[in-house]
């Protein structure tokens, strides 16, 4: 498709596993502006986006994933083609199959790759399957343990930030609640000192100054601080060599409150003079 008479055209693609939350995103983005599409074939991609551009829609979403059939192997393909002449980001839900396999119970929904050969949780891994070299060009979103308007914050934040450089995003969680399926990079920081140890520190969080004065008078913990920001600084030009759009830093302590938080918070800090950074705090309400 050729796009050089509109370069401003901004598109996101709206991807994902089946129950992981697509139809609130596309809700939040036509609420933002964006002419959205659900479950458009992705074989008719480029011709819809010609057609839209033809009658003067600039800002498009468009929900496509895997009852595209056999078209849908081909969406990399169409993506690097489209990103030299649109303002494209592709975005991708997700969540553990135990958290899709109770949605649909709650819902009574049939997944759309479900057979009477094949059981709800099979059908959830080979949809996840089929969806693998798309999730590894977007960026991601682990839905499990999100509330609906965390969501549509995070979704907005995705939407705000520059889609031709790297966005580095930082999220704290709690190893208690699982680890983030979106996550590139983990680094495990329950070994430092326990702010939740302290009576009057327990119900604040890492972003709270009593906390992060507690945080900072420990040498561990500013040793840990300086050796997970040498890491990211040493690989993070590989991860842009390799046209990467998005690198997720998570950063777990036990309960995901305050060490963790702590952490991203002096992170997205430090990169942010030099990188477009996200911070995410999933355990926080």
């Amino acid at each position: 498709m050729s796009t050089s008479s509109n370069p401003a055209t901004q598109l996101v693609l709206v991807s994902g596993l089946s129950g992981s939350g697509k139809s609130i995103a596309l809700r939040v983005l036509e609420d933002a502006g964006y002419y959205c599409i659900d479950n458009l074939p992705a074989a008719l991609l480029e011709d819809t986006l010609r057609v839209l551009a033809e009658y003067g829609e600039f800002r498009v979403a468009i929900s496509i994933d895997a009852r595209s059939k056999d078209s849908y192997q081909q969406l990399p393909e169409w993506v690097s083609r489209l990103q030299t002449g649109l303002d494209l980001r592709l975005l991708f839900l997700e969540a553990k199959t135990e958290t899709l396999v109770r949605r649909f119970s709650e819902t009574r929904r049939r997944h759309p790759l479900s057979s009477d050969q094949r059981a709800l949780h099979e059908s959830i891994e080979l949809e996840r399957d089929l969806l693998d070299p798309v999730a590894r060009l977007a960026h991601r979103i682990d839905t499990s343990d999100l509330s609906v308007s965390t969501l549509q914050t995070w979704i907005k934040d995705f939407v705000a930030v520059k889609s031709a450089r790297l966005t580095l995003l930082f999220i704290s969680f709690g190893f208690k609640h699982g680890i983030p399926l979106d996550a590139d990079l983990v680094f495990d920081v329950r070994c430092l000192p326990n702010p939740h140890y302290d009576p009057e520190l327990r119900p604040l969080n890492g972003r709270d100054q009593p906390v992060k004065a507690f945080l900072q008078n420990s040498t561990d913990v500013s040793e840990m601080l300086q050796d997970i920001r040498q890491y990211v600084e040493k690989w993070l030009p590989c991860f842009i060599r390799d046209h990467r759009a998005y690198l997720t830093v998570a950063i777990g302590c036990t309960g995901g409150q305050h060490r963790s938080v702590y952490l991203c918070e002096q992170l997205a800090q430090h990169f942010s003079t030099r990188e477009q950074c996200l911070v995410r705090h999933r355990e926080l309400k």
